[in-house]
């Protein structure tokens, strides 16, 4: 400010220095115009010491111009701010403000509250080579579910219960010999029991309130044991997937691309409160970002009855099926209904047998909980033991019906 206002002063005294025509013309010049009024109209088209000021009032305008800019620019939000004028703008920008340290510091915090319950599991596999039989070494990860020793994993990761021998390894370094209490293959979870008590047991979310979007942290043993409880953090990338491994078709899947790697097989997918929402299954080697978690709900009723009773027997209900919505697509066809699963095979002499169900039916709920595919189905059949009896929702040849199945028998 103070640079350009000698400026301005130096272009007013370069001003004063030619105030009229007298002094840019001089005396003679003066004596000449006074003799011929024709010659002193002709002179000012001659005059170039003018020209030298218009120019100089240019500069000075443009001077003018860019201290104003200035002014406006440094005193004006001041201005503004203070009268109240700005005040919606501010509103605005706080309110979409995001602070990259808040992530940092939820993962941080998950991955604390967690790390004591998260543990390494080892194996020994015998497996059939061609003519001979090997030991095969095998490696995942496992999350604490009760203080007294229970553990909850994956069925792959225990060798489908097939395990010659398995250890657990806690987060001091601690190696326990550990048993395979229940396990299935078909949704891949098993429960695995080690003999000591004040465990850090991690505290249990609900799968069903999730939203795409939501944090997702993963903590685990990727590629082996030199990687013991490594984190990894991303986001609920999307729910109820369904994809195919080893033969078998898993559903309800929780999407996530929270980085999940050969190990990290087994531990737990956590939400944003340090909650277990799932427990990872696998990635898909094909694409990144692409791994999923099988959601906690699932298996709780499992988890309680396991550690009340030390083991789980599934109810049979003796069907197979496929949801309408997939039907649908599938076949090209429109049926009466968009919800549901249409059963394809009623075994013969089984509970859904003897209660009257058959092949065509439509199920869209049991005892008031809908359901949309088999994993719906094998969830809620996880509450049931055998002597319960259950409501089942049909529709049938286009009208509702109800029957009630009694489940005689287990798996």
């Amino acid at each position: 400010m103070y640079r350009d206002d000698e400026n301005n002063r130096e272009e007013s005294t370069k001003r004063e220095f030619y105030p009229d025509e007298s002094t840019l013309m001089g005396e003679n010049s003066i004596k000449q115009l006074s003799e011929n009024n024709d010659e002193r109209e002709k002179i000012p088209k001659k005059r170039k010491k003018n020209k030298g000021g218009k120019i100089s009032y240019f500069l000075v305008a443009l001077v003018a111009a860019i201290i104003g800019g200035l002014v406006s620019q440094i005193i004006g939000p001041y201005v503004f701010t203070n009268s109240g004028l700005n005040q919606i703008d501010r509103g605005i920008n706080q309110e979409y403000t995001i602070h990259p340290s808040d992530d940092i510091t939820s993962v941080a915090a998950v991955a604390k509250s967690n790390m004591s319950s998260v543990v390494g599991i080892t194996t020994v596999e015998v497996q059939q080579y061609f003519f001979s039989l090997q030991e095969v070494e095998g490696v995942g990860s496992g999350v604490i579910v009760d203080s007294d020793g229970y553990i909850l994993t994956n069925s792959h990761v225990v060798g489908d219960g097939r395990a010659k021998s398995l250890n657990v390894i806690f987060e001091d370094g601690e190696k326990v010999e550990g048993k395979v209490l229940w396990n299935d293959r078909s949704v891949d979870l098993a429960m695995v029991k080690v003999d000591k008590t004040g465990l850090p047991a991690a505290k249990l979310g609900d799968s069903d309130s999730l939203e795409v979007g939501e944090l997702a942290v993963a903590i685990g043993n990727p590629l082996g044991l030199d990687f013991q409880r490594s984190v990894t953090a991303g986001v609920v990338s999307g729910l109820n997937r369904t994809i195919e491994v080893n033969d078998i078709v898993m559903e309800d899947l929780i999407q996530t691309d929270a980085s999940i790697n050969r190990g990290n097989s087994g531990g737990p997918l956590l939400n944003s409160r340090g909650e277990v929402i799932g427990i990872n299954t696998v990635k898909v080697s094909s694409g990144e970002g692409l791994g999923f978690s099988i959601p906690i709900n699932l298996i709780k009723p499992i988890i309680s009855e396991v550690v009340s009773k030390g083991t789980h027997k599934a109810v049979l209900l003796g069907v197979s099926g496929v949801g309408v919505k997939e039907y649908q697509a599938t076949l090209g066809i429109q049926l009466s209904t968009d919800q549901g699963i249409i059963l394809v095979e009623v075994i013969s002499d089984g509970p859904a047998h003897q209660a009257g169900l058959r092949a065509a039916d439509i199920v869209k709920a049991v005892d008031d909980r809908e359901i949309n595919s088999m994993s719906d189905l094998k969830a809620v059949l996880y509450k049931y033991k055998k002597g319960d009896k259950a409501i089942f929702e049909i529709i049938r040849d286009g009208k509702e019906e109800k029957i009630e199945v009694h489940f005689t028998q287990t798996n």
